[in-house]
């Protein structure tokens, strides 16, 4: 098995970017995200997004 395969990660699915308010709350620290408020799902601000992308990246 290659470092590829094994660092390969399934692309993440995002919600759509709102247009305006009102925007959805981070599911961790209650920010404001980037997303709709009627988006159902796991919503993370920019800066939980980015945290929880440097714990998930492969460290290779």
């Amino acid at each position: 098995m290659s470092d590829e395969d094994y660092c390969t990660i399934a692309e993440a699915v995002r919600p759509p970017k709102a247009d305006g308010p009102p925007y959805a709350d981070c599911v961790l620290c209650r920010e404001p995200t980037e997303y709709p408020e009627s988006y159902k799902g796991i919503t993370l601000c920019p800066v939980c997004e980015w945290q929880e992308a440097q714990r998930t990246a492969c460290s290779g």
